[in-house]
């Protein structure tokens, strides 16, 4: 996969050609696909098992923590949240986190070995320093940490506070996310987050004099009001403060499905063009900076250790996005947490009532699940490796039969658009191809290619511009 290039603008044609709603792949098949049922109890737990004990000494497993809490909404967001000042609710949701976390304890065979923690929201740091310690301390009592284990947490530069990051940091967090969006107030009023550059500063500042060894920002392109000029002053004063890395997300319009984002209307968002000339800027302000292009919207130095992981083809990617560890087990706890079970998935209930009143009954709090084929397996590799590699090939697997029949005519569309080499067996991403990343991967996708007409008819994905 190529590093460190700037992506050519791709001409309009291509733009409007794949500027479709297409999966970000944090799972395959993506979670519209998996109905809405939820497999026996036996099977589930019998997947479940078996990649903890295939796993769990050698590469441990990983733990997403879904912390829901924000004080006050932001219109853009599409997270599953609950706004409130109250915070008498968090020893409350804790204890809960903490009883479900009980039940998979008493499924596994043996002390599970903690690879990877991350505390996603909502707004984790809503949540007071004790808490978030206390929470942490009870998981980490009844395990073991391996010893490449990587800790991280989102954080709002607003509420995230010197006590909150050495809290944190003593129980062995070195990573903290900071959602930035952007900068600009007419924007930052637009989508109700009021949040001064001083803030970010002063928590950045804070991270690294604590001790953390890597801090990210996101930032969001797409949302309403954003310019170019905007968005250069954005980066500018972001590339300023020198982020390990950044995220550069597409904002994802599904007013349909989030009402607060009907607190706009489309006529006050870029249209395509500009929103790609607003990805493109972003971009090539990035790279100039030195940041490397790491695909899916994500950047980080050279010596970042995901860009290493991607050098040395060991990145991975799940619910938490891309990470540099391949475990094959991931358990979600809390409200709307997915678990990812190598051969399956379960996702959580999505009210924090529900949540609650399952667990107080001693049930399993959960909504839905999804079993993989040996299909599905083999599909979801050649996911991957286009979406962390830059490529894959299908020479050894047991379904080249199959890919040559059904999806090779769409590969060859996407060479002869320029996106990616292909050969006899195996494909590469071209240059312009990273800027398509999503539609390349989308050609081994079986789910989407069947319900075309029902996702064009409603949409259940962000565009790929």
């Amino acid at each position: 996969m190529e590093t460190c290039l700037t992506t050519p603008t791709p001409p309009a044609d291509l733009v409007k050609k794949y500027n479709v709603p297409v999966p970000r792949y944090t799972s395959y098949p993506t979670v519209p696909f998996w109905g809405n049922n939820l497999p026996a109890v036996e099977e589930w737990q019998r997947v479940l098992l078996s990649t903890f004990e295939a796993s769990n000494q050698k590469e441990g497993i990983s733990l997403y923590i879904h912390l829901p809490f924000c004080e006050s909404l932001c219109t853009y967001c599409g997270c599953n949240k609950r706004i409130t000042r109250n915070h008498g609710v968090e020893p409350v949701y804790l204890k809960a986190v903490l009883q479900e976390w009980d039940k998979y304890l008493a499924l596994f065979p043996e002390k599970p070995v903690i690879r990877e923690i991350h505390l996603g929201g909502g707004t984790p740091t809503f949540f007071s320093p004790e808490n978030l310690q206390y929470l942490i301390n009870e998981i980490l009592a009844q395990t073991e940490v391996h010893p490449q284990h990587e800790l991280s947490f989102e954080g709002h530069p607003n509420n995230t506070t010197a006590e909150h990051l050495q809290a944190l940091y003593e129980v062995g967090f070195r990573r903290v996310s900071y959602g930035v969006q952007d900068l600009s107030e007419k924007v930052q009023k637009a989508i109700n987050r009021i949040q001064p550059l001083e803030n970010l500063v002063q928590a950045t500042e804070l991270a690294r004099q604590i001790g953390y060894t890597s801090v990210n920002y996101d930032l969001i392109y797409g949302l309403p009001f954003q310019t170019l000029e905007s968005i250069e002053d954005t980066f500018r004063q972001v590339i300023g403060l020198r982020p390990d890395r950044i995220a550069y997300y597409s904002y994802a319009h599904v007013p349909w499905k989030e009402k607060s984002q009907r607190h706009y209307s489309e006529a006050d968002l870029p249209s395509d063009s500009e929103k790609l000339a607003l990805y493109t800027l972003g971009q090539t302000l990035l790279l100039e900076a030195g940041y490397e292009d790491v695909g899916m919207d994500h950047f980080a130095f050279p010596e970042e250790e995901l860009c290493v992981a991607q050098r040395e083809a060991r990145l991975h990617r799940n619910f938490m996005g891309y990470t540099t560890n391949q475990t094959q087990l991931m358990i979600g706890l809390g409200v709307s947490s997915i678990s990812d079970l190598y051969r399956g998935y379960l996702q959580n209930v999505k009210t924090v009532e529900e949540y609650y009143a399952l667990l107080a009954m001693g049930e399993w709090p959960l909504l839905k699940g999804y079993l993989l084929s040996e299909l599905d397996v083999q599909m979801r590799r050649h996911i991957l490796g286009i979406a962390c590699n830059g490529r894959t090939s299908w020479q050894h697997s047991p379904e080249k039969a199959l890919i040559e029949e059904q999806v090779r005519p769409a590969l060859e569309d996407l060479a002869a658009d320029g996106l990616i080499e292909l050969g006899e067996e195996e494909l590469a991403l071209t240059s312009i191809g990273r800027r398509f990343l999503r539609s390349v991967c989308a050609a081994f996708d079986f789910y989407l290619k069947a319900n075309t007409q029902d996702t064009a008819a409603k949409p259940m994905f962000s565009k790929a511009v």
